[in-house]
């Protein structure tokens, strides 16, 4: 396989992964405070053809609930990348901590600008306007996240650097992403249900 082909591939698979592992880590947030506050969780949607949810019912404590989705879904990445600092994965590590940033970030900001005066919307924006949140915090969250995950990927080097740098990615690391999101794209779909 050229280099170029293999890179390409690395990175499609990469990014599915950090795709599919930001869902696992933001919807984990909900599930620890839904437990932390006496909630239970009666579903968790993790489906790969799905936009990841979890229920909970009873909610006593919506808000702590709500912000700990993107909450640890920006802090558990950055607690993995400190672990692994030194560790041979440290690249895929960052690139996946910058990503959760990132994404969890832009969920909320740009949530927090299309529930303007329109609290009836789905999603944790419009759930944490709901129980008092105001428009700035939301937006102050994001540009934090999206700001701080954009400096981790700063460090990568450049998209442009990547694909032309000499043999950064083997044929052996392709074919583990390949591997790796097609078993978690199984594995999710197996074990989580679909949307309804």
């Amino acid at each position: 396989m050229p280099h170029c082909s293999r890179k390409l591939v690395f990175a499609v698979c990469l990014v599915g992964l950090c795709w599919y592992g930001m869902m696992v880590v933001h919807e984990l947030g909900h599930v620890v405070g839904a437990c932390a506050t006496g909630g239970t969780v009666t579903r968790i949607v993790l489906h790969p053809l799905s936009i990841s949810r979890t229920d909970v019912s009873p909610n006593p404590s919506p808000a702590i609930v709500v912000w700990l989705g993107p909450v640890m879904g920006a802090l558990l990445p950055l607690l993995l990348l400190a672990i692994g600092q030194h560790c041979r994965v440290e690249k895929i590590l960052r690139f996946f901590a910058g990503f959760c940033l990132i994404v969890n970030g832009a969920y909320i900001s740009v949530g927090a600008l299309n529930t303007v005066g329109a609290l009836n919307t789905v999603g944790d924006a419009g759930e944490m306007l709901r129980c008092g949140a105001s428009t700035w915090m939301l937006i102050a969250f994001g540009a934090t996240a999206i700001s701080g995950g954009l400096m981790i990927w700063h460090r990568l080097g450049s998209v442009t650097e990547f694909f032309a740098a000499e043999s950064s990615v083997t044929l052996r690391m392709a074919v583990a992403t390949v591997i790796s999101l097609s078993a978690m794209v199984l594995l999710l779909a197996e074990l989580s249900p679909s949307a309804q």
